[in-house]
């Protein structure tokens, strides 16, 4: 088994974009139908990543994620743990560097 999708709710739907912007993921706008406006990410290996406006579902709550990648950005080789705008923990192992 693995994990194929990942979606966040958020009433920081921009500050979110821009903090997994910075740690390397590449956000596309998208929105299906009448449905809400948000973002989207495809990893490596096929994993898509969705940044949603929480309306009326409210915020994901407390939540701790990971992801492993050759670079990020704005940090260096290591293991970091970061917090988002909603303060969900974000574990990033950068393991070289660009």
């Amino acid at each position: 088994m693995r994990s194929t999708l990942t979606v966040i709710y958020t009433t920081r739907l921009e500050e979110c974009r821009a903090f997994y912007a910075g740690l390397g993921l590449h956000l596309h706008p998208e929105q299906h139908d009448s449905g809400p406006a948000h973002y989207a990410a495809v990893l490596d290996d096929g994993m898509v990543f969705e940044l949603y406006p929480a309306g009326a579902r409210g915020p994901t709550g407390r939540l701790r994620l990971g992801f492993t990648t050759r670079a990020a950005p704005t940090l260096e080789p290591g293991r970091h743990v970061l917090h988002d705008p909603d303060g969900r923990a974000v574990e990033v192992i950068v393991t070289a560097v660009q």
